[in-house]
Parts: C-alpha cells; sequence; structure tokens
C-alpha cells in the first residue's frame, strides 16, 4: 500500500542556497502533512511502536513548537509560551487524549509554519538571532536555524514513515 499522496515539490538542483534551504524545508514539512494524510483522529494518536510513546498528531504538535521555537523565540527573540509543553510535563506534545485532533494540530502547525516564514521574510542568512539557546547561551545565524529546522524534519519523518506502516501498511520516501 502506498501513502496518499499530497503537494511534495523537491527543491531545484541549481536553485540559490537560500531557495534551496526554503524548498527542501517546506519539502520537509510537505512530507510530515503527507505522512498523516487520510488518517483518523484514533490512528493519528496511536503509538504502535512500543514502548515508544511516538505518535504522528505528537509529531506535528512537536513540530509546531520546533517552529515557533526557532524562528520566533530565537531567530526574533520574541517571549512566548509553549503551546503544549509545560515545566510538568516538558514533552507534553505528545501526550495526547481523545480530545486532541488532527484539525486542531493541523491549524496550529500551519500558523506556526506561517509565522516562521515572516520571521525570517527579508532576513540574510548570515543574520544572527536575537534570542539565544535556553541551554547554551548561543546565538545562532540564520543559516544554522534552516539547516536545523531541515535536520529536525527528515529525522522526524522517518519516524513518521516508521509508524504510518505500522498503522495501515503505507510506506514511501
Amino acid at each position: 500500500m502506498s501513502t496518499p499522496t499530497t503537494d511534495r515539490t523537491e527543491p531545484s538542483t541549481t536553485a540559490n542556497e537560500r531557495d534551496m534551504l526554503d524548498g527542501w524545508l517546506d519539502f520537509h514539512r510537505a512530507t510530515l502533512a503527507w505522512k498523516c494524510a487520510g488518517l483518523t483522529d484514533e490512528q493519528l494518536r496511536r503509538t504502535p511502536l512500543e514502548p515508544s510513546g511516538l505518535s504522528l498528531l505528537g509529531l506535528v504538535r512537536h513540530m509546531s513548537e520546533v517552529e515557533r521555537y526557532w524562528f520566533r523565540e530565537i531567530t526574533l527573540g520574541e517571549d512566548l509560551e509553549d503551546l503544549y509543553c509545560t515545566e510538568e510535563d516538558p514533552d507534553a506534545e505528545f501526550h495526547l487524549t481523545e480530545e486532541d485532533t488532527w484539525d486542531e494540530a493541523e491549524q496550529i502547525w500551519r500558523e506556526e509554519i506561517e509565522r516562521a516564514r515572516q520571521a525570517v521574510a527579508g532576513r540574510s542568512l548570515d543574520e544572527v538571532s536575537i534570542g539565544r539557546s535556553s541551554r547554551s547561551g548561543e546565538h545562532f545565524n540564520l543559516r544554522w536555524v534552516y539547516t536545523h529546522m531541515i535536520e529536525e524534519y527528515a529525522r522526524h519523518n522517518g519516524h513518521a514513515d516508521l509508524l504510518r506502516e505500522h498503522i495501515d501498511g503505507a510506506t514511501g520516501e
């Protein structure tokens, strides 16, 4: 069985650096959406890879947090509350209930992606972040943030591929 199709476009092999980074990030965003396409909320909440608590819905919620953190908190220096995580439950985006739905998670994720695009519009890849890492106190140039986000999506898309295959047998790159 193959996974339902969604619009995914690989970036040009001859694009300039910024267009290529934007293209690969959008490709990986679309890949995560593709891995979730056509499933019910119950299927998206499933954690079929015990002992892992990963679910497709949890990955989408996680990537909302990651988009928000790197593009708004780090790049722009905004002081924002987490979407799902708390001090008591730092992994709350993965702890789902029956009330957690794809519609809500996808809306929040798409909003964070749009805000991320706005955050970097007109910024140079060499521009250094206003915010600093909560762990190391370091600043990051925008090129590093893009590279990290592509890596983050690629890693989690591998997880999503395994989850999807366990849920309904669908596979695909």
